[in-house]
């Protein structure tokens, strides 16, 4: 495989994504990924996040590489690895679930019921037209892909809740699809029935939020990153008296 092309990035590209570092030592580096930033592969003209990483390159040296992805319009804790050899023992790791994800949502309309629990509900990948979806599906579909998700109640606010998620599989908009399947989508994400109003205020973008990442160090020992809630979400959650 032929190395990937450096990508030439403005100063102020540069010093943007320098300035999403959350933790950074000789074999990893954690960034604060923003909501609207692709993690790979976007479309149009705007630099991902992957290609941003050129902004890290040393000469000689590699890039850093994406461990895992967030959705688009996902903000939060994303891992990287420096060299090659962390590279590959984190990649492990990841596929040998782990990895401890936590991530922050607002769902409506209020608390899950009960307020704390876990779903296990098998999803199947749809195709319509361009794009693609998850849907519950039953467990013995030729498509399904086992899933599931813990789920705890934060705060409870008029029509509104914050609830802590982690997902115990890695499937795709899995905590999106789980989260409408139990009546409380997430906010924000009219594809799984998200409101983009609540309590009589807009809702910006999906509020789903990677808080933490807790992963095995390549060095040895656990790492724990967390990364604090985006300041649009944060504002949504304290005019919904969420906490």
């Amino acid at each position: 495989m032929k190395p990937p092309v450096p990508i030439e990035l403005s100063a102020e590209e540069a010093a943007f994504v320098r300035g999403l570092v959350l933790y950074e030592d000789a074999e990893v580096l954690a960034l604060a990924k923003p909501a609207g930033l692709s993690s790979q592969g976007g479309r149009g003209q705007v630099h991902t996040l992957d290609e941003l990483l050129w902004a890290f390159a040393r000469p000689g040296k590699a890039r850093p590489r994406l461990i895992h992805r967030l959705d688009r319009d996902t903000s939060g804790v994303i891992l990287t690895a420096k060299t090659r050899p962390a590279a590959g023992f984190l990649g492990k790791a990841l596929m040998a679930r782990k990895f401890s994800k936590t991530y922050h949502a607002i769902v409506t309309p209020g608390a899950p019921e009960p307020r704390g629990g876990r779903i296990d509900l098998p999803l199947r990948r749809v195709e319509e037209g361009r794009e693609a979806y998850m849907r519950v599906c039953e467990p013995g579909h030729p498509d399904a892909e086992t899933a599931a998700s813990r789920y705890r109640t934060l705060g409870v606010g008029p029509g509104a809740a914050l609830v802590e998620l982690d997902p115990e599989t890695g499937r795709m908009h899995q905590l999106r699809v789980h989260m409408a399947a139990v009546g409380r989508p997430i906010a924000g994400d009219p594809r799984y029935g998200g409101a983009l109003v609540v309590g009589g205020h807009a809702v910006p973008r999906l509020m789903l939020h990677a808080a933490a990442l807790t992963f095995p160090h390549p060095a040895g020992g656990r790492k724990r990153v967390e990364a604090p809630r985006p300041a649009d979400m944060a504002a949504l959650a304290a005019a919904l008296d969420l906490g």
